[in-house]
């Protein structure tokens, strides 16, 4: 579970029931349970894991999520199933084979245009659109890491890893059971931590 780094946080004002159904009409899907009452009954953001669970406000008469990365999630498109699989592994694995060095090179202009190319390739593979629908970016980890909880599918309402930065595919957070990590476990998970942390610095 994320931990994240300490720092003063607070929640966001809880969600009326009104906002709450206006939100979910305009993205046409209803929210996981434990997702839909934290939102109402604790707060639309804010205090959480790492950096914070990313708020979700109204503006301009639309809703959406805010936070370092939020708007990789296509909130047209929350209804459809969250993927089962990710990118062929095989493709992934010729594809890092294929990464330019630099000492290959003996010019950097010749390296920085090659790199910029398989950026190009490696960016159409792991950050296809496709990869996160049914999905929202619900918290920022730092260094291009974050976690998303999933809206729709077979793994609705639970937390996944994203490591793409560092070549490594979504991946479900799993709880101390080993079974996959829900909203609510990874809220509460982090909010024991913090009441310890809290304890010990008395």
């Amino acid at each position: 579970m994320a931990e994240g780094p300490a720092q003063a946080q607070t929640l966001k004002d809880k969600l009326s029931h009104a906002e709450l159904a206006e939100l979910e009409a305009q993205l046409k899907v209803r929210l996981p349970e434990e997702f839909r009452t934290f939102l109402r009954d604790v707060g639309a953001g804010g205090a959480g894991p790492a950096y914070g669970v990313f708020p979700v406000r109204r503006v301009q008469g639309r809703w959406r999520w805010e936070g370092d990365g939020a708007d990789m999630a296509d909130l047209s498109r929350l209804a459809e199933s969250f993927p089962e699989q990710g990118p062929d592994p095989g493709l992934v694995e010729a594809l890092l084979a294929e990464r330019p060095e630099e000492e290959d090179f003996d010019e950097t202009e010749e390296f920085d245009d090659a790199i910029e190319a398989w950026d190009e390739r490696w960016d159409a593979v792991m950050f296809a659109p496709e990869r996160t629908v049914g999905a929202i970016v619900i918290c920022h980890l730092g260094c291009a890491q974050r976690e998303w909880l999933i809206i729709s599918g077979s793994h609705r309402g639970t937390i996944w890893s994203d490591s793409r930065v560092d070549d490594a595919d979504l991946t479900p957070l799993l709880g101390s059971d080993g079974k996959p990590a829900t909203f609510a476990h990874w809220y509460l998970d982090w909010l024991r931590h913090a009441e310890r942390t809290a304890q010990e610095a008395i």
